[in-house]
């Protein structure tokens, strides 16, 4: 099975199998958001346990 090329570029695994993904809404329309919602917005976080099944089919990990 292939793996899903905007899949590979969009999430990166940690070291305990969990995937960490980039917030959205940080690529324009910057004026009218908040100092402190960019800065948030900034950091990665991961991805939910609801969507993760998901998301290691698109990048073909485990069955």
């Amino acid at each position: 099975m292939k793996t899903n090329s905007s899949a590979k570029k969009r999430f990166k695994l940690t070291a305990t199998g969990k995937i960490k993904r980039k917030h959205a809404y940080l690529r324009h329309i910057l004026t009218k958001k908040s100092k402190d919602q960019k800065r948030r917005l900034g950091h990665s976080t991961l991805v939910s346990k609801a969507d993760e099944g998901l998301v290691k089919r698109m990048l073909t990990i485990g069955k």
